[in-house]
């Protein structure tokens, strides 16, 4: 991995649409290092006439694009997966120094947009139309279009992982797309755009920043035909009825307080690894997968308390995220740390036990990042505000439990229902469990990984539809019928 010296800030920092970068009307904001409070210089902040321009510019694109070869745009795609890894250590430093995660994490993030591109450019061929039987002299078939233009809306936490790997369903199903990077980690997107802009016609693939009224204007206007949003359940309503009044398509990944039941039969040392690695430490908990509530077993809460404090002070401590030996990052900006900070408060206030961590770290090196350590809350209930409440930082909540019942009641007792791990060594028990949460991701014995074909999706108010698989490259696409008579 190359080292920080090797790399330079992007030079262009406008909007990208319609193959070319123009000054944003609505000026400049100032993007950090969240490690560091550096100043990583300026951001361009699209105003509303920004964004309608940008739309006119995809609208253009794609009544071309949408009569591309299906293997003309997998190619386009593969190009820019290849584009990627030749240039994933520039990238995995951008993230790592603008969003605060560890660049060894933000490479992977990388290649694993790389391949989620290779995915879906080898799926152009299943967009397959039917034909219906009815008889002589009749030929019915249905046939599946793109919708047009389509605004992705991605959060902070994976910034180019999320950028580059989700535009390539929507470009692989023949529509062109505006991705919103994060406005509090936006560099990556603009290198992005540098890489892609040869490979795509102008106006297919373009890149507009910032901040709340960029994004409203993207889901209002009204030549954008299908939203997809990566964030907050609070910004998916607010997308649901923007666009509920242009009645549009739309896919919301949202939040999560997602359950790991350690079950008496499980394999203990290997629940407790799991239960470390569900919490997503090292990007400080900022993920809407972690498993944060842990529901243990009552036979094996006192020994799981006494070891886990150890296991993580071996795996995870915190550290400047460029930094090659970091394994944790820090929180991406002082909102953020003092909202979380303000539910270990809670915790502490509404009678949780305080297990480990519970502050900033004890390194002065890091005394002007929104770092936090690895914090474990036991004997956490129902009524806590830790309980319920979607932390997004680096806090788990330890809950026993005796009764199988009363362990389901109080893991479907919030309104989300993104992901949730099953530990047991018993196939019945794990599968009867899995039948029984409701949520619409899970692991058993295993934990945080995603699987390139397996899709991924919440219940509930953790949002709507389903991504990485092929029914995601299908729902960027509308059937058409079409009857023929021959008579």
């Amino acid at each position: 991995m190359g080292t920080p010296t090797e790399f330079s800030l992007p030079a262009k920092r406008d909007l990208f649409y319609g193959g070319q970068w123009h000054e944003p009307l609505g000026g400049y904001a100032v993007t950090l290092n969240p490690a560091t409070q550096e100043q990583l210089g300026p951001v361009a902040q699209a105003n509303t006439d920004d964004v309608n321009q940008a739309v006119l510019a995809a609208h253009e694109a794609f009544k071309s694009w949408r009569r591309t070869l299906p293997i003309e745009r997998a190619t386009a795609l593969r190009a820019l997966a290849t584009r990627l890894r030749e240039n994933a250590d520039e990238l995995a430093w951008l993230d790592s120094i603008n969003c605060g995660n560890p660049i060894r994490e933000m490479k992977r993030d990388v290649l694993s947009a790389a391949a989620q591109l290779d995915y879906y450019a080898g799926l152009v061929y299943e967009l397959k139309g039917e034909t219906l039987p009815m008889g002589e002299d009749v030929v019915n078939y249905s046939v599946r279009e793109p919708f047009g233009v389509v605004v992705r809306i991605v959060a902070y936490n994976h910034p180019l992982m999320f950028l580059a790997s989700k535009l390539a369903p929507v470009i692989a199903a023949g529509n062109s797309v505006i991705m919103k990077p994060p406005v509090q980690a936006p560099l990556s997107a603009y290198r992005l755009a540098e890489l892609a802009q040869d490979i795509f016609p102008p106006g297919v693939l373009n890149i507009v920043s910032g901040d709340r009224e960029c994004g409203e204007a993207l889901v209002r206007h009204p030549l954008v035909r299908r939203v997809t949003l990566i964030g907050s359940t609070e910004t998916g309503v607010a997308v649901l009825k923007s666009s509920a009044e242009k009645i549009i398509p739309v896919t919301l990944e949202l939040g999560g307080k997602n359950p790991l039941i350690i079950c008496p039969d499980a394999d203990v040392d290997k629940a407790t690894k799991g239960a470390i690695g569900g919490m997503n430490f090292t990007w400080a908990g900022q993920s809407c997968g972690s498993t944060s509530r842990c529901f243990v077993h009552r036979s094996h809460y006192d020994k799981f308390l006494e070891v886990l404090p150890g296991l993580i002070a071996r795996a995870h401590r915190c550290g400047i995220p460029t930094d090659p030996e970091t394994t944790m990052g820090c929180l991406i900006s002082q909102a953020q740390f003092n909202k979380v900070m303000d539910l270990i408060d809670s915790a502490r206030n509404e009678g949780a036990r305080l297990i480990c961590g519970g502050g900033r770290p004890n390194d002065p090196a890091l005394e002007k990042g929104w770092f936090i350590e690895p914090t474990v809350f036991a004997d956490v209930t129902p009524d806590m505000r830790l309980f319920r409440e979607e932390a997004f930082g680096p806090v788990l909540a330890v809950i026993p439990w005796d009764d199988e019942d009363s362990l389901i009641e109080q893991v479907n007792a919030l309104e989300y229902g993104l992901t949730a791990s099953i530990w047991s060594t018993s196939l019945v028990r794990a599968h009867r469990l899995a039948a029984r949460v409701e949520s619409g991701f899970v692991w058993i014995n295993k934990v945080g990984s995603h699987f390139i074909g397996a899709e991924f999706g919440g219940y509930k108010k953790s949002g709507i539809g389903r991504e990485e698989g092929l029914s995601e490259l299908l729902s960027y696409t509308q059937n058409k019928n079409i009857h023929v008579s021959l008579a």
